[in-house]
């Protein structure tokens, strides 16, 4: 038995170092994918089976990233589909068909490039694409530091925190990106911060309104959360011992303004454990509905800011009721639980009875590999880990397969087919 596990694990390893060495070779490529085969079939790789149009990109960094947590490395295909979607000029849309080139008609953003550049930084040897769309978002920069979801449209507080943790995934110092006007992201997302003292002080807004006004928005105060304290989407979590505060006065530092946001969506969290949503268009009632999504981005940011205590009710309400949305939403909704579980030590695969890893893998190709069980969850903020060197390679499942090679845990490689009932 011992000999078969060893025997695993170092087949495991061996596919992943296989699957490594040929993207090395490929960081001086001018173009990320020159040297890629385009498949015949667009979707081929892609994670869910729903429309991939407006998330198609997404969904899939967002995979990439909660796999990344698990020690779960995606396969060949999966990977290059992500890789295929970049344009040269570095950006990414959030969907194309990639049998044709680029053009003046493409729509790129800055929310996919973000989290594509996120994701690929946690890919031995995919530093050339990382670095390709580092350069494309710098080079939309707002003058008032922050970017908008689209290259010249005006800054809002999730765009522009999205972008900031690309950088700091892609090792970075933030401190030193900086708009032809000299201001930087933080600059942008203070301006969005409302003051302690009066109604909703310590949100942030996603942008002024024609008036200049700001309005508190839950899913804008998560992400400027994060923005603010310079982490990415796969932020992990630290405590500092101490209860959140919203400090008023002038002159406020990054940390106060982003302390200032984790005291908002405490006070958000503590009546019903989760955050809101207006109800669709067409929807039979006017109620408020649960909000899934943001109660998760929500946790992350907790968690990242030092409060992961604060969470622990909303994670509660996540195990007990976000199946059902999960399953309908596809693969950047079990992502989204699975870096909740990460931040605050929650098993994800048994969260709330179910196996969100599992059920990830499961939207799209066989992954590469996978730990089993499942890795002990770290508290260790990964931001800080992979601006180390400025590599921008981020060397995570590598580490993952060590660890468990040296405790004697055994790596399979999954042969499980895509889900063709998922999204």
């Amino acid at each position: 038995m011992t000999v078969r596990r060893s025997a695993a694990a170092l087949a495991s390893t061996a596919v992943l170092l296989a699957f490594a060495a040929p993207a090395a070779m490929a960081d001086s490529t001018p173009s990320p994918s020159a040297s890629l085969t385009v498949p015949s079939d667009p979707h081929a790789g892609l994670y869910g089976t729903s429309d991939p149009t407006y998330d198609g990109v997404w969904r899939q960094s967002l995979a990439f990233l909660a796999q990344k947590l698990e020690y779960v490395t995606p396969s060949v295909e999966a990977v290059n589909w992500l890789k295929l979607q970049q344009c040269d000029s570095g950006a990414f849309p959030s969907y194309r068909d990639f049998r044709e080139p680029c053009d003046a008609k493409t729509m790129t953003d800055t929310n996919a490039t973000a989290a594509a550049v996120q994701a690929l930084a946690e890919l031995t040897g995919e530093k050339a694409a990382v670095e390709n769309g580092i350069d494309w978002l710098a080079s939309v920069q707002n003058e008032d530091g922050g970017w908008g979801y689209s290259a010249g449209s005006p800054s809002d507080a999730n765009s522009t925190a999205i972008v900031v943790g690309a950088f700091a995934r892609a090792g970075k110092k933030l401190a030193d990106v900086t708009s032809s006007a000299g201001h930087t992201p933080y600059d942008l997302l203070r301006t969005l911060a409302l003051p302690c003292g009066g109604k909703d002080g310590g949100a942030f807004a996603y942008q002024p309104d024609k008036k200049g006004a700001l309005a508190a928005n839950a899913d804008a105060t998560a992400a400027a959360v994060l923005g603010t304290m310079g982490k990415g989407l796969a932020a992990g979590s630290y405590n500092p011992g101490k209860a959140p505060v919203c400090t008023t006065g002038t002159g406020l530092t990054t940390e106060q303004v982003a302390q200032n946001g984790a005291h908002w969506l405490t006070g958000a969290l503590a009546a019903s454990g989760h955050l809101d949503q207006a109800p669709m268009p067409g929807s039979e009632t006017t109620d408020p509905q649960p909000d899934f999504g943001n109660t998760a981005d929500a946790v992350v940011a907790l968690a990242a800011a030092g409060h992961r205590d604060k969470a622990a009710t909303a994670v509660t309400w996540l195990e007990k009721n976000s199946a059902a949305w999960a399953k309908q939403s596809g693969p950047a909704a079990y992502a989204q639980l699975i870096l909740a579980a990460h931040a605050t030590g929650t098993d994800a695969r048994d969260f709330g009875g179910a196996d969100l890893v599992a059920q990830l893998n499961a939207t799209g190709p066989a992954p590469a590999a996978t730990a089993v069980p499942s890795p002990t969850p770290t508290l260790a903020s990964a931001d800080s880990a992979a601006a180390d060197d400025g590599s921008g390679v981020g060397v995570w499942w590598l580490v993952g397969v060590g660890l468990a090679f040296g405790a004697g845990i055994g790596f399979l490689i999954s042969n499980r087919r895509k889900d063709k009932g998922g999204r």
